[in-house]
C-alpha cells in the first residue's frame, strides 16, 4: 500500500523542526519572565467536558470534534482547544487552594479539529496558550494580552493589530440575546440551517457565522456595546486604561464575539497586517471566562486566557521576511581513512560529545572526498582527519573549514583544543 500522511495533518521534517524549537524556546522564555508555569494535560478528555465548557451550539462542538468510544464504552474526544482541559485540571487538582493567586499556567501541544484545511490551518495543529485563573482584576486582562504580544514581538513580528471588545456580564448578554432574537427572527429563513437552530439557543453565534457573514442583517444587528451595564462598561474602561498604561495600541470592534461560548467581558484577537499573509488574518484569540470553573463543580475562579497557532506564527514570520538565527551548525566532523582509524575515530567522537561538542562521523564507509563533502553539507566548523599514519603517531589533523588552515594536534590534547576553539 502507498501510505500517506492523513489529510489535514503534516510531517514536520528536520529541516523545519529547528524553527519550531526556536519558537517554543522563546515562548518558554517569555512565560518565565511573566511567571507563567507550564501545565501538560491529556490529549483526550471526556466529551462532555467540551460540550459543557466550549458550548453545544459552537461549530467546534457541532462539527469539528474528533470523538470516539473507548473500550469502556465512554465517549472521549481529542482536545479541540486547551482552556477546557486546563480549567478541569485547575478544579480537579484544587489549584484554587494555592496560596498564590491567580494561578498562571501555559501549555504547548497538539489540538484536533475536523475542518477544511487552509493555509496554516490543519486538523492536527499546535497551540500555545496561557491562562490566568483566580482573579477578576482588569489588570490581569492587560497582562495576558501583553504576554501574547510579547511572544510575537520576540520572534520579530511588527505588523500586528490588537482588536478588543467587551461581551459584558450575564445580565448584559441576556438583554442583548433578546434583542438579537427580535432582530433576526422575522428574516431567519434567509440564513443557513445552523443559524436557524442557533436563533433560540444562542443567537450570538449568528454574528460569527462563516456562511452568512455577508448578510446585511448581521451588519445591522444590535451591538452588545449598547447593552453593557454600568459595571461591565467600567470593567472594559479599566482594561483599556491598563492597555494604555502598558503602551499597547488597540482597536475596539463591537462585532468581535469569538467562536466559543465561555467568553464574557474582555474578548480580543491579534491579527497580522502583513501584505500577502492571507485572507484569514487572525493569529491569536482569547478572552475572559468567568464562571467556567463553577460550570464543572469548582468554586468561583474567574479566568482569562488566549491560544495561538504555532503554524500561523511561522507563516506570519515568513510573510514579514523574518527568520530565526541559522540552523545549528555542526562543530566537528570526523573523517577516518582506513579501517585502522575507524575505532580511534569512534572513540574520539564519544569524547567530543561528552565535552558538549556537536560532533558526527561517517557511517557509510565512504572515501575521503565523499566524507569531506558530507562535512561541508552539514556546515561543519572543523574537520578532524585521522588516518593510519595519524593513529601510529598519536595525532589528528584539524582543518578549519572557514579558512582551510590545517594543524596537527596530539590526540591527548585534541578535546581540550577543540573546546577552547569552538566553545571558548
Amino acid at each position: 500500500m502507498n501510505f500517506k500522511v492523513p489529510r489535514g495533518t503534516q510531517d514536520i521534517l528536520p529541516t523545519e523542526t529547528w524553527k519550531w524549537q526556536q519558537a517554543e524556546k522563546i515562548i518558554n522564555e517569555v512565560c518565565d519572565v511573566y511567571r507563567y508555569k507550564e501545565i501538560r494535560t491529556p490529549i483526550f478528555e471526556q466529551t462532555e467536558l467540551f460540550q459543557r465548557l466550549v458550548g453545544e451550539t459552537t461549530d467546534v462542538v457541532q462539527k469539528e470534534m474528533y470523538t470516539f468510544m473507548d473500550k469502556g464504552d465512554r465517549s472521549m474526544t481529542l482536545r479541540p482547544e486547551g482552556t477546557a482541559a486546563v480549567v478541569r485540571s485547575f478544579v480537579e487538582n484544587k489549584m484554587f487552594g494555592y496560596p498564590d493567586q491567580p494561578v498562571k499556567l501555559f501549555y504547548t501541544g497538539p489540538m484536533f479539529r475536523y475542518e477544511r484545511q487552509q493555509a496554516g490551518r490543519y486538523r492536527q495543529f499546535v497551540q500555545f496558550g496561557a491562562e490566568a485563573i483566580g482573579s477578576a482584576d482588569p489588570a490581569i486582562d492587560a497582562e495576558v494580552i501583553a504576554l501574547a504580544l510579547d511572544v510575537y514581538k520576540r520572534v520579530g513580528l511588527t505588523k500586528l493589530k490588537l482588536v478588543i471588545n467587551s461581551l459584558g456580564d450575564t445580565e448584559c448578554r441576556i438583554a442583548h440575546r433578546e434583542a438579537l432574537i427580535a432582530h433576526f427572527n422575522p428574516h431567519i429563513e434567509e440564513f443557513c440551517s445552523d443559524c436557524q437552530s442557533r436563533l433560540k439557543k444562542n443567537p450570538l453565534r449568528i454574528l460569527d457565522c462563516k456562511v452568512d457573514s455577508g448578510n446585511p442583517l448581521i451588519a445591522s444587528a444590535p451591538s452588545l456595546a449598547d447593552y453593557l451595564n454600568e459595571a461591565s462598561a467600567q470593567y472594559f474602561a479599566d482594561v483599556k486604561g491598563y492597555l494604555d498604561d502598558a503602551g499597547l495600541a488597540y482597536e475596539v470592534d463591537a462585532n468581535l464575539v469569538r467562536g466559543l461560548d465561555y467568553y464574557n467581558h474582555t474578548a480580543f484577537e491579534i491579527m497580522s497586517t502583513s501584505e500577502g499573509f492571507g485572507a484569514i488574518t487572525t493569529l491569536c484569540g482569547g478572552g475572559r471566562y468567568n464562571g467556567l470553573a463553577e460550570e464543572i463543580g469548582g468554586p468561583s475562579a474567574p479566568g482569562i486566557g488566549f491560544a495561538m497557532s504555532i503554524e500561523r506564527l511561522l507563516l506570519a514570520m515568513a510573510a514579514e521576511g523574518k527568520s530565526f538565527e541559522g540552523e545549528p551548525t555542526l562543530d566537528v566532523y570526523i573523517v577516518t581513512l582506513g579501517e585502522t582509524a575507524r575505532r580511534p575515530g569512534f572513540k574520539l567522537l564519544g569524547a567530543l560529545r561528552a565535552a558538549g561538542i556537536r560532533s558526527d562521523m561517517d557511517y557509510m564507509d565512504r572515501k575521503m572526498k565523499a566524507q569531506m563533502k558530507s562535512a561541508d553539507r552539514l556546515n561543519a566548523r572543523t574537520v578532524v582527519l585521522i588516518g593510519e599514519d595519524e593513529v601510529a603517531e598519536g595525532v589528528a589533523l584539524l582543518k578549519n573549514m572557514a579558512d582551510g588552515v590545517q594543524v596537527k594536534v596530539p590526540v591527548t590534547e585534541l578535546v581540550q583544543k577543540l573546546k577552547e576553539t569552538l566553545i571558548g
